[in-house]
């Protein structure tokens, strides 16, 4: 038995199906570990795996060859004084389990299952895994440590079992994606925990990019009495050690770190950056190529691009037509010039018109509409889809959560393209982040300091320019009035009565719900982009493209 523990806490970007990486940053951690003198090392959730890997847990290879690396990485604790808890995959007679394996001197002296497997909109792990029983506290050098399992924490009889059982300290690994204000519950979820039971919690969880997922970090460590008394980088990797001592009232942090949290403001570029960051390197691509257009949204873009990948990684073409209009040149060469990357112009009159022209037996007695403005959107598609192609960079695509939810955007046109940092902010809140921007550095960003998004684009009437002087409120509400009924509409599923009754116009409730309803369609073929609310488009918010619902409530 010791009355001194030091414990580290992996904090690392693992890749989902990369089991072979994945082991070699294990295999990093646990010398680290040794290195720094600890205890006890943990990793975050099916860390060997990366988290989450869907249905290639209905592989068996993939299966077989996950178990096989958590076998060579407790065999790797052979000549090791650390004991390490390992998550990962593991199987037995009852079937696949979301496990804890607990290593010391290369051998596995415990096995804990995960109890409480969540089925949300993110994560549906009672489709892949059998839930394990409450289990017991494990003896690590003599210490009796209870290991829930991220989901295990949120219901409250798994810690009050392992703690009646005898447990000393808890330490949950987790896979714990972020959206707004997730730190905050987070927090209030731990501190109910050791309120209740009166011992120390150790979160761990995982940072990085894994689709449309975004893992913020932020590990951190809680005692009895509300004391915050660990906290790891957001949004950055961190290899986290404390110390720990057994007094006359249980086990007290005697030495760590408690790091400044991203604030509210820089949370949502930082969640971007680091999903595009990583959507695009572990899927084999180093540079990136955007349609700057001189409007907010693409600006924006190309700032995160930037910042994600250095400006000598970016590629801005601007592909103007008869109405793109002189400020919109001046101001697409002005972003590109502050940021500081490539920028090329290829007009697209020619191609367009062209089209025109092969279209017009077709076309013939029909008013111009929709669907000639539609050629502009698509040529420019086609002419970035082809620099993708050739150049070997991954297009990227810039349509806000705004315009997404009411589909005023074109499909197989400025839809095109692999990721879209955007896809889950409001128009407003774009515009927000551009303004937060030109007057901060976000922390592990590459990009300039100072004005990277001129002002004009900020100040001046949106506009998609398929036509004379169009602005984007010709079809649409003013911004703010749009994006509060989809927050009311979308966010929190309120009926169309309750939105009138919060004092919007019934006839624009009414045709924004239609709107949102007939545009599922065109999500349902969009980029994936990070998930920054519970209701993301996709991945939190899944509704059939074939829909005869309508809200008949009018207030």
């Amino acid at each position: 038995m010791t009355d001194r523990l030091r414990i580290a806490l992996a904090q690392l970007n693992p890749k989902v199906g990369a089991i072979a990486a994945n082991l070699a940053l294990a295999q990093t951690a646990l010398a680290d570990a040794e290195a720094a003198g600890a205890d006890i090392l943990m990793f975050s959730e099916l860390f060997l795996t990366g988290y989450f890997p869907d249905d290639l847990l209905f592989k068996p290879q993939f299966v077989t060859d996950a178990i096989a690396a958590a076998q060579d990485l407790v065999a790797a604790t052979a000549k090791s004084a650390v004991s390490v808890i390992l998550p990962t995959i593991w199987l037995d007679k009852a079937g696949l389990h979301n496990a804890v394996l607990v290593a010391e001197n290369g051998k596995i002296i415990a096995t804990r299952l995960k109890r409480e497997l969540p089925n949300t909109d993110v994560f549906y792990e009672r489709r892949y895994f059998e839930p394990g029983p409450l289990s017991l506290p494990v003896s690590i050098k003599g210490v009796l440590v209870g290991i829930p399992i991220c989901e295990d924490i949120w219901h409250p009889w798994v810690c009050e079992h392992l703690v009646r059982e005898g447990a000393e300290i808890l330490l949950c690994p987790n896979g714990s994606p972020y959206w707004k204000d997730k730190q905050s519950t987070r927090y209030k979820l731990v501190r109910d925990r050791v309120a209740e039971d009166r011992v120390p919690l150790l979160y761990l969880n995982q940072v990085g990019g894994q689709d449309e997922l975004v893992f913020d970090g932020a590990s951190f460590a809680m005692e009895p009495g509300n004391r915050l008394v660990l906290q790891g980088n957001s949004f950055a990797t961190d290899f986290i050690v404390s110390d720990w001592a057994r007094g006359s009232d249980g086990w007290t942090c005697t030495n760590g770190e408690v790091k400044d949290l991203t604030s509210v403001e820089e949370a949502p570029w930082r969640a971007c950056v680091l999903g595009l960051r990583d959507y695009v390197h572990k899927n084999g691509f180093s540079q990136v190529v955007i349609g700057l257009s001189g409007g907010i949204d693409s600006a924006v873009v190309a700032a995160m691009a930037v910042d994600a990948f250095g400006p000598d990684k970016v590629h801005c073409i601007m592909l103007p037509y008869r109405y793109t209009s002189q400020a919109s040149l001046t101001d697409a060469k002005a972003c590109a010039g502050q940021l500081g990357v490539r920028y090329d112009v290829v007009a697209i009159g020619d191609p367009v018109d062209g089209a025109l022209a092969e279209l017009a037996p077709i076309f013939a007695g029909r008013p111009a509409d929709l669907a000639e403005e539609n050629i502009q959107s698509r040529m420019r598609g086609v002419v970035l889809m082809a620099v993708s192609n050739k150049l070997g960079s991954m297009l990227l695509t810039t349509g806000n959560k705004s315009e997404m939810g009411v589909g005023y955007a074109t499909i197989y046109g400025d839809m095109n393209g692999g990721f879209n940092p955007l896809k889950d902010l409001l128009k407003m809140q774009v515009y927000a982040l551009a303004a937060w921007r030109n007057t901060h550095v976000p922390g592990d960003c590459l990009g300039p300091a100072g004005e990277v998004i001129p002002q004009p684009i900020i100040d001046k009437a949106p506009s998609a320019e398929l036509r004379p002087d169009q602005t984007d409120q010709d079809s649409l509400p003013p911004y703010p009035v749009l994006d509060a009924i989809l927050e009311a509409m979308v966010e929190q599923e309120l009926s169309i009565g309750e939105i009138v009754a919060m004092g919007h116009d019934l006839a624009l409730v009414q045709r924004i719900e239609k709107l949102v309803n007939i545009a599922e369609y065109k999500r349902r073929q969009a980029a994936p982009g990070p998930k920054l609310t519970r209701r993301a488009f996709g991945l939190g918010r899944k509704y059939p493209i074939t829909n005869g619902y309508r809200d008949a409530t009018k207030g």
